[in-house]
């Protein structure tokens, strides 16, 4: 079975989007801001992996160090984000951890659209 990244990356979007109107509807604009944001972080993150495999996969090389900081560094910098956002925008960190698990749905549609869809 083959894994469109570029599916799964629309499927983000679409859920990032769908799931902000959902939570703007039912928890207001701040938590809606908090899904959207970490929405979008769950984004940038499956584009950063996808990107180090297409790297490593073109020269079966290992990445560069500061590729390998970047992706080490980079929870640092999302649990920096998380912060600024929950007390920033006031969102309930809920909506803003729902968020970050956008592209995980997405990654599991994207499999399960494999799995039972046309062969």
């Amino acid at each position: 079975m083959e894994i469109s990244e570029q599916r799964v990356l629309r499927l983000t979007l679409v859920l990032g989007v769908i799931g902000t109107a959902v939570v703007f509807a039912k928890l207001g604009v701040r938590d809606a801001l908090g899904f959207l944001a970490g929405a979008g972080l769950s984004y940038l993150s499956f584009r950063s992996w996808v990107r180090l495999a297409a790297t490593i996969g073109d020269s079966g090389k290992r990445p560069a160090t500061g590729s390998a900081v970047f992706l080490s560094l980079r929870y640092v910098l999302i649990g920096v984000a998380i912060y600024a956002i929950i007390k920033g925008l006031g969102s309930t960190p809920a909506a803003l951890i729902v968020g970050l698990l956008v592209s995980f749905a997405a990654l599991t549609l994207e499999l399960l659209w494999g799995a039972v869809g046309p062969k």
